[in-house]
């Protein structure tokens, strides 16, 4: 198991991180780019932008070409009235992809980023080298309650409050109190003092088209039973595609179980789990976390698309002796790879 400390990045000079911007179908793309070699594409989470991995993108690009766009409805991209759905997205990152002439890349998502890693994986399998999913969603059901409460069309219209005068600090407490009572337990003082893991992910929806955008995608993967969707049932496809795992011990949005799930649907994956980390273990430990991404970088080879073998497997599917892990782990996949919910996309 990794473990974590609080240590930080110490800067690297010489590097030049740029925001740019694209206009694709009518709507403004920002993207953060920097360095040269081999393409990374860093997809950040639901409520974020690629400000998240600000830390890591000047090491990463001694030696990469690294891309960490803003996700349409996020940060200084657009937030139009569309689709926000994970296979939207994924078409959205493929596009990027294009306009910046860059054919094939690893692709590390963190969280919703993570899903949209997923079904890049799956839409456009030629362009993905490696995957690298960070704390990611579209694994199975579980998901913080908040996040379900949110999704309740009248139930969400008390995330208004974030916009009053005090309004984070009464959330805060809100929010706190909840995340306690999902684990269980409940301590009076730590309902004032304990920032979660959805303080993070909420706390920055100030103004109605981000909100309104968040809504969007949270209500495409998410609805009052939880995850609404699993991509579990098509991760045998990336039999060929080296696979990294990354999750914190400590995450409260998905809990480790879900890494441990992913995990053992793909049985050539790896797995790094950060004792003391919640759901953002490359801001918890972004040494230990960059040690893990460059270690799978460098020791494994990048994926080459066959189209002959990906139909093959197509045809043949997927069954249960392709599934490793113990009994119980066992029949959660194939639980969750039996859900009627599943995506469809």
């Amino acid at each position: 198991m990794a473990t974590t400390r609080s240590r930080t990045l110490r800067p690297v000079p010489d590097v030049e991180t740029q925001l740019m911007h694209r206009v694709i179908h009518g709507y403004k793309r920002a993207y953060r780019i920097a360095g040269d070699g081999p393409a990374l594409l860093l997809i950040h989470g639901i409520g974020d932008s690629s400000a998240i991995w600000a830390d890591l993108v000047p090491h990463l690009a001694k030696d990469y070409t690294v891309i960490a766009p803003d996700l349409l409805g996020h940060g200084q991209s657009d937030k139009p009235r569309g689709d926000y759905s994970v296979a939207a997205y994924a078409n959205g990152m493929r596009d990027l992809l294009a306009v910046l002439g860059i054919e094939r890349a690893t692709v590390v998502g963190h969280s919703l980023g993570g899903a949209v890693a997923m079904q890049m994986a799956y839409q456009f399998p030629q362009l993905v080298e490696r995957l690298v999913l960070v704390s990611s969603s579209g694994i199975t059901k579980d998901v913080h309650p908040v996040l379900r409460l949110i999704s309740v069309p009248v139930a969400n219209e008390w995330m208004g409050m974030l916009r009053l005068p005090g309004g984070h600090s009464i959330a805060r407490v809100a929010w706190n109190l909840l995340d306690q009572l999902h684990e269980g337990t409940v301590a009076p003082g730590a309902v004032l003092t304990r920032t979660p893991d959805i303080m993070r992910v909420l706390g920055e929806l100030n103004d109605h088209a981000a909100y309104f955008a968040f809504l969007k995608s949270l209500r495409a993967v998410v609805d009052w039973r939880g995850q609404v969707v699993t991509l579990l049932d098509r991760c045998y496809l990336n039999e060929a595609i080296p696979v990294q795992i990354v999750w914190g011990a400590r995450d409260t949005i998905f809990p480790v179980t879900h890494a441990h799930l992913a995990h053992s649907a793909m049985p050539g994956s790896r797995i790094a789990v950060f004792k003391n980390a919640g759901h953002y273990p490359f801001r918890s430990d972004s040494l230990g976390f960059l040690r893990v991404l460059e270690e799978f970088l460098s020791t494994t080879v990048p994926a080459e698309f066959d189209a002959a073998h990906w139909r093959h497997t197509l045809m043949s599917g997927v069954g249960e002796g392709d599934i490793v892990g113990g009994p119980m782990t066992r029949m959660a996949v194939l639980d969750a790879m039996g859900s009627s919910e599943r995506s469809a996309t």
